[in-house]
């Protein structure tokens, strides 16, 4: 039988607490509700919004107050309240952060444990160069910079470039595994990333004189063009309001990273959808469109570039009240909740 009525700390003789302190010791039963709450668990993930017209102009006065030299990443995170400003936490294990590169600018060359994905916001004639393999940046691509592998950036267009890095950062923090290390700039090995070619098409993957490697993510690069593109085909087929794609290892179909998946959602115009509640928090950044989201009887109104937030284990209903789709990439912890069976 549960108890639902628990001893407190005060229930307890001052000399004996003390004598718990001095070794270190803590009574498990007055905290046993705040680590083990009855049937939902406690979230410190809230529902909001991150609006791009907002971060702007304050990233864009990041770059005339710091150089490149002086950030090696000129980033401002993208912090949820609930976790605490300055842990930098999206959700439990999620970093956000909107990264500001100048024209003629080079993010210098390094790698880390964490992983890291791309999206990018704004702006062209940029690519990121991950273990000497150049990849083109364009509005909405998914690009990886995965565990240990060295990547930097250059930007040889005539405006600000801006993408969302999403990484597992603070997992692997928590973790004490997050270090990084510098080097001199890449050499580069090819003349495109693989999505050109290797990768190019789905259900296609190299074979005659292809030799497979312990290349997790052997696929660097997703267009967004080309997940638009799938989207589109796929909504005159279902009569669903909304269609969603995961985005995966094209070698075995495998989630890209083992802490973090990622998707992508259309929600058909003058459409509502409400998404299977989940145990896992929720991250949503918004590629075109505009609409409105309800997470926990909280509403968000959201437009283009916008970011936003909704916890674990509550419905997340969309509205599109406009005449054309919505277009969103997703991240979430699903990978990590199914490797626990907490799923």
């Amino acid at each position: 039988m549960i108890v639902k009525t628990l001893g407190t700390l005060e229930d307890l003789p001052k000399k004996y607490k003390e004598e718990l302190e001095a070794n270190n010791l803590v009574p498990l039963w007055p905290n046993m509700r705040a680590v083990l709450p009855h049937k939902v668990p406690t979230r410190n993930t809230e529902t909001m919004t991150w609006r791009y017209n907002d971060i702007r102009p304050l990233l864009i006065e990041a770059g005339d107050l710091t150089p490149i030299e002086k950030a090696e990443r000129r980033v401002l995170v993208l912090a949820n309240p609930g976790h605490g400003l300055n842990n930098m936490q999206a959700t439990p294990s999620i970093y956000m952060g909107m990264q500001l590169i100048l024209p003629g600018e080079t993010a210098p060359n390094h790698r880390h444990t964490p992983n890291a994905v791309r999206i990018i916001v704004e702006g062209e004639g940029a690519y990121t160069t991950v273990n000497g393999e150049p990849c083109k940046m364009e509005r909405g691509d998914l690009i990886l910079t995965p565990s240990g592998m060295w990547h930097e950036h250059h930007h040889e267009g005539k405006d600000p470039i801006v993408w969302l890095d999403i990484l597992d950062l603070p997992l692997i923090y928590s973790l004490e595994g997050s270090w990084a290390i510098e080097s001199g700039l890449q050499k580069v090995s090819k003349k495109r990333d693989k999505s050109y070619s290797d990768y190019s098409a789905a259900g296609i993957v190299p074979s005659l004189g292809f030799t497979r490697t312990e290349n997790k993510t052997p696929m660097l690069r997703y267009p967004w063009k080309k997940t638009k593109s799938c989207l589109l085909e796929m909504a005159q087929d279902y009569d669903e309001s909304s269609v969603q794609v995961s985005y995966v290892n094209p070698e075995n179909g495998n989630s890209l990273f083992p802490s973090i998946g990622f998707g992508a959602l259309m929600i058909k115009s003058g459409q509502s959808v409400t998404l299977p509640k989940r145990t896992t928090p929720c991250i949503f950044h918004v590629i075109e469109g505009a609409g409105l989201m309800n997470a926990d009887t909280k509403a968000v109104s959201f437009s283009e570039k916008d970011t936003f937030s909704a916890p674990g284990y509550v419905d997340i209903e969309f509205t599109n009240p406009t005449d054309k789709p919505i277009f969103m990439l997703t991240a979430d912890e699903s990978p990590l909740h199914g490797y626990l069976g907490i799923f």
